[in-house]
């Protein structure tokens, strides 16, 4: 199991932080085509959803859009949930392990992410840092933590910024089984709101791979 510990710069913020823990099984025991039915019905109930879609009534009191304008981005989940809805973009696929998390994103609009525990080196420490601190980000480039923001490391250094996403060395890969899901949360989140995306993802998880082993937990 995933151990994870908060610093004193953390904890003195009371904010929460979700993790939900998933070895799957190996793929000849997954049942994708459930799963692509899934995110069809999904995908469906989405468009329906916001068939009169307005960014404003959407995301204008949403916590997350605001903490991240506070710091001059763009919330990624409103930008994905654009491209789909009014770009006209796929729904990513090819990862599903990917795949479920982000379609936990577009029903919720709570962020979360994908790492590979394996990856991991020791215990996973969140914290809040006082400057910018330089990482290698999923794709290779080089990326920061701000000040202020949720950002998490190991024993091998950064493995995740809330603003900048995850780092080169923990992120999924094609043979990735050991998951963790972070659901990040503003200081104006709540429990009420957090939960149920952690659970949806699990159902999720259910569908694709039902002797997948689940840990849903919030951090202590």
């Amino acid at each position: 199991m995933l151990q994870i510990q908060k610093d004193a710069s953390f904890s003195e913020r009371d904010l929460l932080f979700g993790i939900v823990e998933v070895v799957f099984p190996q793929p000849s025991e997954w049942d994708e085509a459930a799963f692509a039915a899934l995110k069809e019905r999904e995908l469906a109930a989405l468009f329906a959803e916001f068939r009169e879609y307005d960014r404003k009534a959407v995301f204008g009191e949403n916590a997350y859009y605001r903490y991240f304008k506070k710091y001059k981005k763009t919330y990624p989940v409103l930008q994905q949930l654009e491209s789909i809805l009014l770009k006209g973009r796929p729904f990513p696929t090819g990862r599903p392990l990917n795949e479920i998390a982000f379609l936990t994103e577009l029903r919720t609009q709570i962020l979360s992410g994908a790492h590979d525990v394996e990856q991991v080196m020791g215990t996973v420490e969140l914290f809040c840092p006082e400057e910018k601190l330089p990482f290698t980000g999923m794709r290779g480039e080089e990326v920061h933590t701000y000040p202020g923001d949720t950002s998490a490391r190991d024993e091998g250094g950064i493995i995740f910024s809330m603003i900048a996403g995850a780092d080169n060395r923990t992120c999924l890969r094609p043979e990735s089984r050991h998951i963790f899901y972070p659901f990040f949360a503003t200081p104006d989140t709540t429990r009420e709101q957090l939960l149920p995306a952690m659970e949806l993802l699990s159902s999720y998880v259910r569908v694709l791979a039902p002797g997948a082993q689940i840990e849903s937990y919030l951090a202590e």
